[in-house]
């Protein structure tokens, strides 16, 4: 049932913290709810992996440590660091108007209320800069308190999100049917969540002249070593996907959402989305966030600076939206299953800014609605990856993700 491997030294985590983690992980997973899972701890320098279950909710392969996932939002903390790049080179600023880059964003409408008719509208204020998309306050994103409202409508019916049956178009084609609707809000007024991520990578791709995933290869991936990150997992490697199951929320039946071969995973789309599109591993998204740990320095080599670093994973939303952004998450509790209370958000990630849970003050990292879940603590200089293949259309693969990071902390040995 149980692959374990632990890596380790002084300072890390309890015998019997890492005993009591396993146990629960393996409840999860022998309930039926969670076919398979991969975790990946690591505290200063101890690594504590575990593999469990299988690949399949009716069995077949066990999950391993190269196991790779579809990462689904937590794409968002890593496909943020090609932005910072180009900020950290002076060929991006952050309160430049976005218009040269993406001109259909350029004349911004903006609706007189934001349940009201899509031609029902007043000027923008100001210009979209490059900081109202990387703090997600550019005026456009997913709510689920306005679903059945017209621009929520619109943006559904425009194909400009990733979890419709329906593939995203190509980047020039995404952002003109984008430019097509009103803002929901002005500029930089109010917190939305994802549809600025997926623009950073169309933005990243016109500044550079390359496609986003190349520039992340040449910038991010290659030289940390992560060499199972990408937007579709090719034929060689497919063998290593899990389907993903979006059980249903009555019977809890698994379907299947997405199969591994010839699946929407194993071609590569037209649109790579940095809100949701990336796949990935355990050891992978470690590097990463070692990187982020480390001030921006893997190695012998600096990916990004300190800065940047401290700009992506410390709060930037004023008050006034933090308080707008944790209404929404403690009021819509029944609806998240929980997941997004934390408080503030950085560039592209969530930053813990109050002690709701046994995580820090401090904490960076976001989850993701294929059940996976990725965080870094600097104060306990803690990562935690947790991946699994159930969708979050039960409450079952965040219930796991909540215990997960609950015997995480626990498992603190000083």
């Amino acid at each position: 049932m149980t692959k374990i491997t632990t890596e380790q030294s002084k300072g890390g985590f309890s015998k019997s913290g890492l005993i009591r983690m396993r146990d629960v992980l393996e409840r999860h997973v022998e309930s039926g709810k969670i076919p398979g899972l991969v975790a990946l701890i690591s505290r200063n320098d101890e690594k504590h992996v575990e593999a469990m279950g299988t690949m399949r909710h009716d069995g077949g392969a066990p999950m391993s440590r190269d196991t790779i996932f579809r990462m689904a939002s937590t794409s968002k903390p890593v496909a943020v660091a090609p932005v910072m790049i180009l900020l950290d080179e002076c060929k991006l600023r952050l309160d430049d108007p976005v218009d040269p880059w993406l001109p259909e964003l350029a004349d911004r409408r903006v609706l007189k209320r934001v349940d009201g008719p899509l031609d029902d509208t007043v000027p923008a204020r100001r210009p979209i800069t490059v900081r109202d998309l990387l703090t997600s306050t550019f005026g456009l994103g997913m709510d689920i308190t306005l679903l059945g409202s017209p621009i929520m409508g619109a943006i559904f019916e425009q194909g400009l999100t990733p979890d419709l049956p329906t593939p995203m178009p190509e980047p020039d084609e995404w952002m003109r049917r984008l430019g097509t609707l009103p803002l929901m809000y002005q500029p930089g007024e109010r917190w939305q969540y994802h549809i600025s991520n997926d623009l950073l990578g169309v933005l990243v791709a016109r500044v550079t002249g390359q496609s986003f995933e190349s520039f992340l290869r040449d910038r991010i991936f290659d030289p940390l070593g992560m060499k199972d990150t990408s937007f579709h997992v090719p034929d060689n490697k497919i063998d290593r996907l899990p389907p993903l199951y979006a059980p249903n929320p009555q019977t809890g039946e698994f379907n299947v959402w997405d199969e591994a071969k010839g699946g929407r995973y194993n071609l590569n789309p037209a649109f790579q989305g940095g809100g949701g599109g990336l796949t990935s591993t355990v050891d992978d998204y470690h590097a990463y966030y070692r990187m982020l740990l480390n001030n921006g320095v893997h190695g012998t080599e600096r990916i990004l600076s300190r800065p940047a670093i401290q700009l992506m994973t410390t709060n930037r939303l004023t008050p006034e939206q933090q308080a707008v952004r944790s209404a929404m998450a403690i009021n819509n509790v029944h609806l998240s299953f929980g997941q997004g209370q934390h408080g503030g958000w950085g560039f592209g990630m969530a930053v813990r800014t109050y002690r709701g849970d046994y995580a820090s003050v401090g904490q960076f990292g976001w989850d993701g609605g294929s059940g996976t879940s990725t965080y870094a603590d600097p104060d306990n200089q803690l990562i935690g990856i947790l991946l699994t293949q159930v969708g979050m259309s039960t409450p079952d693969s965040a219930r796991l993700i909540h215990d997960f990071w609950t015997t995480v902390y626990q498992a603190i040995e000083d």
